[in-house]
């Protein structure tokens, strides 16, 4: 389990390191066409954090059954742009692309008729690789208001803004499982490549807040589920492929 947690600990060890090089606030007010001295329209933000997959559906459960594999095998780091357009100071309108990518070895568990092994007695290994790539458009609605105008030039931000939204797109996803086989009812083992890889709909719903660190850069935090599946290729009978999931990140964004 710790070894599936370093990919998120390491994304918060290099957004916090990348906090302490930010400039101070003074150093934001001071660059006369800086954002205090209007309403900010854009906000740019890279994500980085976790990203669980719920192993369900046809295609990963069998793997579950057949190879030396758990559910949280199939998590993995997750990382990605976003560039939000502000609507109204409550209202963005957000564009973000997230990639994750999990890749794990294993081996044939026994079964009833074979005993996991070749006639070497060895293990039949195999490795399995699940992408995850949604490209997606949400409406991302605050709470309250993200900051107050001071005169008809200054626009200051508040320390923190709470949201909730809903979104969707579409998802690039590969499954892939490569090494030997056991092949059924032969026995024989075979080495091979199974893939299944496309794109499909996903939609998610989602809430954070928005943390401000000096006048033009914050910390946006996230927690989102995101929902969608696929029908896999022949290589795994066209049985479905569950690409759903929860992610928690953590981002650093800029106001423009």
């Amino acid at each position: 389990m710790i070894g599936h947690l370093s990919p998120a600990r390491s994304t918060v060890f290099l957004l916090t390191a990348a906090l302490l090089l930010l400039p101070a606030p003074t150093s934001a007010q001071g660059s006369g066409q800086g954002f205090l001295f209007k309403r900010p329209g854009v906000q740019v933000a890279f994500h980085g954090g976790y990203a669980g997959a719920p192993a369900g559906g046809d295609v990963l459960n069998r793997a579950l059954d057949d190879f030396t594999l758990s559910k949280r095998d199939f998590d993995a780091s997750s990382w990605g742009p976003e560039l939000a357009f502000r609507s109204s100071e409550r209202l963005d309108i957000a564009l973000d692309v997230r990639f994750s990518r999990s890749q794990t070895g294993s081996q044939s568990r026994p079964s009833e008729s074979h005993l996991g092994v070749d006639l070497d007695g060895l293990p039949i290994l195999q490795t399995t690789t699940l992408s995850r790539v949604p490209v997606t458009v949400s409406a991302k609605f605050y709470l309250r208001d993200r900051g107050r105008a001071v005169s008809q030039f200054a626009w200051i931000p508040d320390k923190w803004a709470p949201f909730v939204g809903v979104g969707g797109g579409l998802q690039w996803y590969e499954f892939k499982q490569e090494g030997d086989f056991v092949e059924e009812p032969s026995l024989d083992i075979l080495n091979l490549t199974l893939k299944s890889n496309g794109t499909a709909p996903t939609g998610h719903i989602f809430a954070g807040v928005d943390v401000s660190i000096s006048p033009r850069f914050l910390w946006t935090l996230e927690g989102r589920y995101a929902r969608g599946g696929a029908e896999a290729g022949p290589a795994f009978n066209f049985d479905n492929l569950d690409l759903s999931g929860f992610q928690a990140t953590i981002g650093l964004a800029a106001r423009f």
